[in-house]
């Protein structure tokens, strides 16, 4: 028998995505819970309580009807976007036209990874976050662009410095990312942020993006949409915003979102997604408008309250640990520095190892953060005062 070399399968795209880091601690926590042990599990980022009923509800009857069973169009519903453009009115103020300025996806994810492929060419330059979403970046890297992390540090308050980024990245640059309310930092920004951004991407040319995935899990003032900058207008500035239902209804299953812009950009965003996709289940998109047009639905304005309480049993907690932590304004994560000085791998590690406790270590997000951890908010306040009791009693 002849042997011949074979041809790596992977592509040299995905053999340039950095590791995965939280393996080794994914395999122990599986581990753990086979054989037994109570894991209590703070490390993951989905809602953990149950869909809203009227949302299920309008799901069903949606479900029922014939004319949502085809093919969905492109952009999606009119009935969705309609809805995404009334709620962008009533929260922000922002008057979006259903049809020019929106597009529906399947998630935010969805639109965010997609985006490159509508808007980059090979060689042009992304800013990103550092520590953020890893989708940026990867959404760059699949379609041939590059990326230039901008750090985000607690001396800014978790916020790039714009005028740090180099003349020869900015004359390249093509996309500008931000995320507020921020994963994993938690952290919040007033609209001046989103004014000075406006005012970078449009002196640079560059399209600012804003992945608003939080905007409704907050527990102070309601987090600003880039959309209600004095800079910018949804006909004349190259921008994009992501929205999602995941965390706002607890439908991360679900996969809904929608995408408000420049009508350039929400059209190349669609037309990309038309050769990738064939759109969102009409049912689901359905459900979608019943849950944007009930955005302050008791049921929703209280898992914001049942979040508020989760925090609040959290962090009194992990000072008395000897962890530096601001509580968050918004979102369901919180982010702290590691106790005397450990490096955040080996705190989730005898976290997971000796008090049966998930987290998520900070060095897994950037370089510059190995002495941070995240917390996600998303099992009940009891089991987090639980969990925070067994993290105290190891010795830091």
């Amino acid at each position: 028998m002849t042997t011949t070399t074979k041809r790596p399968i992977r592509s040299e795209r995905l053999g340039a995505l950095p590791p995965y880091l939280f393996a080794e601690i994914d395999r122990k926590k599986r581990a753990k819970i086979a054989a037994g042990a109570d894991v209590i599990n703070l490390g993951v980022g989905d809602p953990d309580r149950p869909t809203p009923t009227f949302i299920i509800e309008a799901l069903q009857k949606a479900a029922m009807d014939p004319r949502t069973h085809p093919y969905s169009p492109g952009r999606g519903y009119p009935e969705f976007r309609q809805a995404a453009a009334t709620f962008m009115k009533k929260r922000f103020g922002v008057d979006a036209d259903a049809d020019k300025h929106i597009t529906t996806l399947l998630g935010s994810k969805d639109g965010i990874s997609h985006l490159p492929a509508a808007v980059l060419n090979p060689g042009d330059v992304i800013c990103a976050p550092d520590p953020g979403y890893p989708v940026y970046s990867s959404g760059a890297l699949f379609n041939g662009a590059e990326t230039h992390h901008m750090p985000l540090t607690a001396k800014t308050g978790w916020t790039p410095v714009f005028e740090d980024i180099p003349a020869d990245v900015r004359d390249r640059a093509r996309l500008l990312w931000a995320n507020y309310p921020n994963n994993p930092t938690g952290a919040t920004v007033e609209l001046s942020f989103f004014d000075t951004m406006a005012q970078f991407c449009n002196e640079h040319d560059i399209i600012a993006c804003s992945d608003h995935a939080y905007s409704e899990v907050y527990f102070e003032e309601a987090p600003p949409s880039f959309w209600q900058s004095k800079h910018v207008n949804l006909d004349e500035t190259h921008a994009i915003e992501f929205h999602s239902l995941s965390k706002t209804f607890n439908m991360t299953g679900w996969r809904i979102a929608f995408a408000v812009g420049h009508p350039e950009v929400i059209s190349a965003l669609a037309a990309a997604k038309d050769n990738h996709d064939s759109g969102v289940f009409g049912a689901v998109q359905l459900a979608g408008a019943e849950a944007l047009n009930q955005y302050d639905h008791p049921d929703v304005v209280a898992m914001r309250e049942v979040y508020r309480e989760r925090r609040d049993a959290l962090t009194p907690g992990l000072r008395a640990m000897g962890c530096e932590v601001d509580p968050p304004r918004a979102g369901f994560f919180c982010w702290a520095k590691c106790p005397q000085g450990v490096d955040s791998m080996s705190f989730a590690t005898r976290c997971l190892e000796e008090a049966n406790v998930v987290v998520i270590p900070g060095a897994g997000f950037s370089k510059h953060t190995g002495n941070w951890f995240r917390i996600a908010l998303t099992v009940e306040a009891e089991r987090i005062t639980e969990a925070v009791e067994r993290m105290k009693r190891l010795n830091w």
